[in-house]
């Protein structure tokens, strides 16, 4: 019997491999980042920016930060977030389906810092904003 849970992990906060970012900035030129690598900062209680990077916690949080990315488009600004791609939850169906693009990755990302490859499959979700 296998005791682990496949696409399980222990963690939530995967640190944005260095590439996939500097390809995304160079692509929409960020001007905010409400998930930095601050303790202290809740992205979720402010406004976000016109062009916003978003890698939130993959925990039982994701829901919240997928529901504000979507009111946050809405609202006219561009959100490009990278999740795990979760295609047989609610909150994917009720929002993600939503947004103007998704970009499945191939295989699985290798996050800053990780010994190894992520145990999920990711996808990189995009909102643009009005004339964007």
């Amino acid at each position: 019997m296998v005791s682990r849970i496949v696409f399980a992990s222990a963690r939530t906060d995967w640190r944005t491999p260095e590439d996939v970012y500097a390809d995304l900035n160079a692509e929409f030129n960020f001007d905010f980042d409400p998930c930095p690598a601050d303790p202290g900062f809740d992205g979720l209680e402010v406004e976000w920016g016109k062009s916003s990077f978003v890698n939130p916690p993959y925990g039982r949080e994701l829901p919240k930060w997928v529901a504000k990315a979507h009111v946050q488009a809405d609202l006219g600004k561009t959100v490009v977030m990278l999740i795990p791609s979760r295609t047989d939850t609610l909150w994917w169906h009720d929002h993600i389906m939503a947004a103007h693009e998704i970009r499945y990755i191939k295989g699985r990302l290798k996050f800053q810092g990780a010994r190894w490859n992520a145990p999920f499959p990711s996808a990189v979700v995009i909102w643009r904003a009005a004339g964007a």
